[in-house]
């Protein structure tokens, strides 16, 4: 990454809405599992714990992030949901399994593309 990349993707994050930051964190999130299963499948084992764990901090930031009181089974299920990938994410590097990384990627995107698509929806509904 450039230095001006570096400077436009922090200056992306510093002026975002709250919306557009968790597509941002999705967003690193899947990046970081295909770079983790990418790095398991080439052998490089430091790599893939790396970017995977910091896949599992992000996951696990956007659970954190869960407002319970306002749509409890909404939360529960999405709350099993990471749960669910943070432990694949680990056991992609127990096991040095590649495959696990990107069953938890394939789990985690359909519901990033949605948030996406609902934040592109709201920003839209505001312009107007």
């Amino acid at each position: 990454m450039t230095a001006a990349t570096r400077r436009y993707a922090q200056a992306e994050r510093e002026t975002a809405s709250p919306e557009r930051l968790m597509v941002l964190l999705f967003q690193a999130a899947l990046r970081n599992m295909r770079n983790g299963a990418t790095a398991l499948e080439t052998g490089k084992l430091g790599e893939a714990g790396r970017v995977l764990g910091r896949a599992s901090d992000i996951v696990m930031e956007l659970h954190r992030t869960l407002d319970r009181p306002k749509a409890p089974e909404l939360c529960d299920r999405l709350g099993e949901v990471y749960r669910f990938v943070t432990r694949h994410l680990g056991a992609a590097v127990l096991s040095r399994d590649p495959r696990t990384a990107r069953e938890a990627e394939r789990v985690l995107r359909p519901i990033a593309e949605a948030f996406e698509t609902a934040v592109a929806s709201l920003a839209a509904q505001r312009k107007r």
